[in-house]
């Protein structure tokens, strides 16, 4: 059996960045990456965006070359699974049933995406975003469809419609609540973005709730709503949020749920094994100290730093501001910080320039921005969330006021 200081279940974000901070660290035991995947680790969200698109090829997206692993002694385990954790033994158990120990152990494994529970969900042509081999297929297909359904109005399902309208595709978007992007932003920004899409000539419906997809000869060929209605379509994409993979941790005895619990340090409730990324239920500070996941580049990284410095034996703590983004035709969104309980808003810009900033506030305290093309009231909006600043909020409205001026 072969054994490791440090194993790193998962090839994503975050466990691509933790082998990259154990060694900053000037950590200096033995490191391996199990992927399930056989690829090197790689960017996720050009999936939905820029390859998807074609403009970029998988070269440009990967994380680091296979050379800088190699000159940094990390082993990439790829194309294998973990089935299995024995935290007494120290050891994980791989679906071929090979066993590798590890003295400590960081879980990074972030989600599955989560599937439709309708008839017709496993037709061809039904298609999640995730992993290359899902963009790579949905491109293999894109010259022979004409009608496209995109199922779910989050930011995976948005900046896929963008990328099919782009390329000429007639695009229906469903969302079964009443607004896109409601669960992570506030009212006036889902009107704009959805008021773009349709511009771009995306067919979006909202309040729609699909009864099944319906297909020929094992290929979906529309998507049923529960109205009866049907929207032809050759290929569906589904894009409504993901399921935490923590069965093993879990089923070894780990605390969790809804993702694996961690503490300051990301460590779970099993003896020397840490969580980070997608999967990660944490205490969160900007959150007011709710436990939450955090599907994002910036958390897998964070979360990563900290795991790496502290098996390093070096002092560290999760506290890191969250950020996200998001491209869409030629919009760039920048949010930072968690709208999570926001009780007022603040407009500053105007929509119809297609440059503007959201801010929200919660007892008068600014708690997150959405920054659409003001890339300067998102570095400058920052401190006002770090610092949990109460400005008046008519200075924030005032789009002549640079927001650093408000930080004191």
């Amino acid at each position: 059996m072969s054994s490791y200081d440090v194993v790193i279940v998962g090839a994503g974000h975050g466990g691509a960045q933790a082998a990259i901070a154990l060694r900053q660290a000037k950590f200096d035991g033995t490191i391996a990456v199990i992927g399930a995947e056989p690829e090197l680790p790689y960017e996720r969200p050009p999936l939905s965006k820029e390859y998807l698109a074609g403009d970029k090829t998988f070269d440009r997206i990967l994380i680091r070359p296979a050379a800088f692993w190699q000159e940094r002694g990390v082993e990439m385990l790829l194309g294998r699974e973990v089935t299995a954790v024995d935290p007494a033994a120290h050891t994980v158990t791989t679906a071929d049933g090979r066993a590798i120990g590890y003295r400590h152990l960081v879980w990074a494994t972030g989600g599955s995406p989560r599937r439709l529970a309708c008839a017709g969900h496993d037709l061809a042509g039904v298609h999640t975003v995730r992993t290359r081999a899902d963009a790579d297929r949905m491109m293999a297909e894109l010259p022979g469809v004409t009608d496209a359904v995109v199922i779910g109005g989050g930011y995976i399902g948005l900046e896929a419609a963008a990328v099919l309208a782009k390329f000429g595709k007639k695009v229906v978007l469903l969302e079964a609540l009443d607004r896109v992007l409601a669960r992570v932003a506030g009212p006036d920004l889902s009107r704009f973005y959805e008021a773009e899409h349709r511009a771009h000539g995306v067919d979006v419906r909202l309040g729609a709730v699909v009864d099944c997809i319906v297909g020929e000869d094992g290929r979906a060929t529309g998507v049923r709503l529960s109205d009866g209605s049907v929207i032809p379509a050759q290929l569906v994409i589904v894009g409504i949020g993901i399921i935490p993979a923590v069965e093993p941790l879990l089923a070894a005895g780990a605390v969790g749920g809804n993702g694996v619990a961690v503490d300051a340090q990301c460590r779970t409730s099993l003896p020397d094994v840490f969580a980070i990324g997608d999967c990660a239920l944490h205490a969160n500070g900007f959150a007011d100290g709710t436990e939450i996941r955090l599907e994002s580049v910036q958390n897998a990284n964070d979360q990563a730093n900290v795991v790496a410095k502290t098996i390093a034996g070096q002092d560290a703590a999760y506290h890191a501001v969250p950020w996200f983004w998001s491209n869409q035709y030629d919009l760039k969104l920048q949010t930072v910080g968690l709208s999570i309980g926001h009780d007022a808003t603040v407009l500053r810009g105007d929509p119809a320039t297609r440059s503007f900033s959201i801010i929200y506030l919660k007892a008068g305290r600014v708690i997150a921005l959405d920054c659409v093309n003001a890339v300067k009231d998102y570095v400058q909006g920052r401190k006002l969330v770090e610092t949990a600043a109460t400005p008046d909020p008519a200075r924030l409205a005032d789009a002549g006021t640079p927001l650093k001026e408000l930080t004191a």
